[in-house]
């Protein structure tokens, strides 16, 4: 998988946020609000192929968490990413 094209992670006055420009990308009617573990995985996975693993990976480099607790939190933010069309297969 990977993040498609012209979504960018910006923070500002310490918020994470996506936001998205280029005519192939949603329509955002909101921002997209990242906290600070989703954000850390999207920065290891920008710009690159990944899968669920690679970003459980970060989760248990970078906090206290076992593999098990680390992929399930993952999937979670991988789901809703799919969901909101920001990665492609």
């Amino acid at each position: 998988m990977k993040i498609k094209d012209g979504f960018e992670l910006r923070e500002v006055c310490g918020e994470y946020i996506v936001v998205s420009h280029g005519d192939n990308n949603i329509d955002f009617s909101k921002v997209v609000h990242l906290n600070e573990s989703s954000a850390l995985m999207w920065q290891a996975i920008h710009g690159k192929d990944f899968t669920v693993d690679d970003m459980a990976e970060t989760l248990t480099k970078n906090y206290d968490v076992d593999n098990k607790e680390a992929f399930a939190d993952a999937t979670a933010v991988l789901d809703k990413w799919k969901q909101l069309e920001m990665v492609e297969q």
